[in-house]
């Protein structure tokens, strides 16, 4: 008997969907056909190159986590390793009180472990508060999960929260510090809390990572678009673009897909509340579990300045949130990576927008650069006129990691893992940036595979 030939859906096209498909490729075969539908007009998701002065710029994620492997592993797969790139070692800069200020050492995402790390950024008696936070009673439930706001604000006052801690979570989740829970977003922290620890100042001190001399980020020489293209080409996919999934229903071995009919095999790699309404009558306890994880939204201005223009020697400016500006920081394009100093033009990219405020999507185009060369002035005194820019909208782009996301995230597995041939990967789940997209692709690939051996 001839045994049939596998088939296999991959809902959404960003880089969790097209991974997924890839590793669904090389688990199957050539043989095996797979689909990847995707809502919007192109693939890619949240990771997309532009041309920008003559030459590529990332837009959307521009850089991944150098200490994880899954990328340049990916990258040596398809055979582009050549196109990895590390920044030039440049620290960055955080704009508060109307004035620049060294990016702090020795903080756990923008948290001290002691007041002199952030000197110079608070004032004289948040210092003393951070002094002695650790002389003061600390209570800590290992059972329960709260925001960083809950719980570095009462520990070491407002303003670490809004100079040192927002910026950093902004530019990971486009949040703040109320919207992101601690054990999603600091597990060391958490672990090092439940450990024991006495003060939130040990409790950051034991949770830091060694000293390292090996390059924070990496990044792609030509963009992100060469690992897309080249996820593309090794899929082999049959792509669906413009079509929305609304839900999946269950047959005799298999799925209905509309609208692409039926399959065996079903990876859902969908935002939060597309999972949600997909799986809301085949796995109601997943659905409302991931209809409870929020997006927020954002902005990115990228910029060509005259190559004359000399900015600061840094990799970019973060901006606190208290400090009244719309952009919530700069990369220093041109500044952070060496493979970009060598353009004719000077390249930035100004980021606007976090969770719970959605107002620089409704501006135009002319008016977020406008906006994004006002606050440039405003913290660099540079005054520039852009050669060329490009605005581009990520609409629900980055999930929040609130408080209890954990176990929100260990609800949808739980639920969806009793589904034979269906599965769930996303930035929802278990990180927000590239690598950990990868990684969850990889593991919901494997997972519906078990289903076809």
């Amino acid at each position: 008997m001839t045994r049939a030939v596998p088939r296999a859906a991959v809902v959404g096209g960003g880089i969790t969907g097209l991974v997924a498909a890839y590793r669904l490729r090389t688990e199957l075969g050539p043989e095996a056909q797979i689909t990847v539908v995707e809502e919007s007009d192109r693939l890619g998701g949240t990771l997309r190159t532009v041309d920008l002065a003559g030459g590529p710029l990332d837009v959307g994620a521009e850089a991944f986590i150098g200490r994880r492997p899954e990328v340049p592993a990916l990258m040596a797969e398809l055979g582009i390793a050549d196109q990895l790139v590390h920044p030039a070692g440049k620290r960055p800069l955080i704009y508060s009180s109307g004035e620049l200020h060294a990016m702090p050492a020795g903080t756990l995402m923008g948290i001290p472990a002691g007041a002199q790390s952030i000197e110079g950024l608070v004032d004289a008696a948040t210092l003393q508060q951070i002094a002695v936070e650790a002389e003061t009673a600390f209570d800590w439930d290992p059972s329960i999960d709260v925001s960083v706001a809950q719980l570095v604000g009462g520990r070491f006052g407002e303003q670490v929260l809004r100079r040192s801690v927002d910026p950093l979570l902004g530019g990971v989740y486009s949040g703040l510090s109320d919207s992101i829970g601690v054990r999603a977003a600091l597990p060391t922290l958490a672990a090092a809390l439940d450990a024991g620890a006495t003060s939130l100042s040990s409790a950051v001190a034991s949770a830091l990572p060694p000293p390292s001399s090996e390059p924070v980020f990496g990044a792609l020489r030509g963009g992100y678009g060469v690992l897309v293209d080249a996820l593309i080409a090794a899929a082999g996919a049959r792509i669906v673009l413009g079509a929305r999934v609304e839900s999946i229903c269950g047959e005799r071995k298999g799925w209905r897909v509309d609208p692409i009919g039926h399959v065996d095999l079903v990876v859902l790699a969908v935002p939060a509340p597309a999972l949600s309404a997909i799986l809301a009558d085949t796995v109601p306890d997943a659905a409302d579990a991931a209809a409870d994880i929020e997006l927020a939204s954002s902005v990115v201005v990228g910029m060509a300045l005259p190559s004359d223009v000399e900015l600061p020697d840094n990799s970019g400016v973060l901006v606190a949130t208290d400090a009244g500006l719309s952009v919530k920081a700069f990369t220093l394009s041109s500044r952070k990576w060496t493979h970009l100093a060598d353009r004719d033009s000077v390249l930035l990219r100004a980021s606007l927008g976090r969770f719970g405020d959605d107002s620089p999507l409704g501006l135009s185009d002319t008016e977020l650069v406008r906006t994004a060369v006002r606050d440039l002035g405003t913290v660099t005194g540079l005054d520039v006129t852009p050669t060329a820019t490009v605005v581009q909208r990520w609409h629900g782009g980055l999930p929040q990691y609130a408080p209890g996301h954990l176990d929100r995230v260990a609800e949808i597995e739980c639920a969806v893992r009793d589904v034979p041939g269906v599965a769930v990967a996303g930035a929802w789940s278990h990180g927000v940036g590239v690598p950990a997209c990868v990684a969850s692709a990889t593991r919901a690939a494997a997972a519906v595979c078990e289903v076809a051996r």
